[in-house]
């Protein structure tokens, strides 16, 4: 079962991306939470201890995340494009927190802590992309066609009828070192 203060986080996180920042009270994350406010409190002083909470996770699951890329039995290009395409699944909750903090950006007073917090995950996944490929353009159109593939999940579309992340990576083999 998780922690309190990672009930605290998910619950955060839903009410953020089902129902927008506004909706995020500490109230209604303590109840979503099923945990008391003092509980709440106790692990977040403040609705901003509450989104610096979420961008520690989300640094946190990004870090992971890019350990995964440099360890990816397919070559990290294969598994950061896979990742990050509709149904791809990013492993621990990556994808949601990243989203919850989308929302958290959006007109709210921590918009440039949450740029700084997704700059670093950009970060992340490049330094790794490029331990791979030596090639700092090339790791960044990269990480460019998994950004795009990765929009496509967060909106909830999927990929052109008929196209496969197999396609794409098909026409990027030519371009890749041979160790990917």
């Amino acid at each position: 079962m998780p922690s309190a203060r990672d009930r605290v986080l998910d619950a955060y996180e839903t009410l953020l991306i089902e129902h927008g920042a506004g909706s995020a009270t500490l109230d209604a994350v303590a109840a979503a939470a099923q945990v008391s406010k003092g509980g709440l409190l106790y692990h977040f002083a403040s609705k901003e201890a509450l989104a610096a909470g979420l961008l520690q996770r989300l640094r946190e699951r990004s870090a992971a995340d890019a350990d995964e890329i440099r360890r990816a039995r397919e070559g990290a290009v294969a598994y950061h494009l896979r990742t990050s395409a509709p149904g791809g699944g990013v492993p621990g909750g990556l994808t949601r927190t990243y989203l919850a903090a989308l929302r958290v950006a959006d007109g709210t007073p921590d918009g440039h802590a949450v740029r700084e917090a997704m700059a670093a995950v950009d970060a992340d996944a490049l330094a790794a992309l490029r331990d791979e490929l030596g090639d700092p353009v090339l790791a960044w159109l990269v990480q460019l066609v998994g950004d795009g593939l990765y929009l496509r999940t967060l909106l909830g579309t999927p990929l052109p009828e008929g196209l496969t992340v197999d396609d794409l990576l098909g026409r990027l083999r030519p371009q890749l070192p041979p160790s990917t």
